[in-house]
């Protein structure tokens, strides 16, 4: 497990921050094992995975652009290139 999947710091002040993937209101519902009822998928849940998407995909595209930048060619020429 990353250290990063249990706290979130702001990246310019490292200060501990508000996870905005997670909302406590949601986390009310706990079912019982006699619970049978099944779940109904509404609008609102459709939505917020639809948020959580495009919020992953944001932070893996800017990953992706900080790797590129790390061992991008620029830095290969720097570092004397092979």
């Amino acid at each position: 497990m990353i250290l990063r999947e249990l706290y979130y710091f702001d990246d310019k002040t490292m200060e501990p921050v508000e996870d905005e993937n997670f909302d406590l209101q949601d986390d009310s519902n706990a079912y019982e094992k006699s619970d049978t009822r099944k779940t109904k998928l509404t609008l609102k849940d459709i939505n917020k995975a639809r948020k959580a998407s495009d919020m992953h995909r944001k932070l893996k595209q800017e990953e992706l652009n900080l790797v590129r930048q790390m061992y991008g060619a620029a830095a290969q020429a720097a570092a004397g290139g092979m």
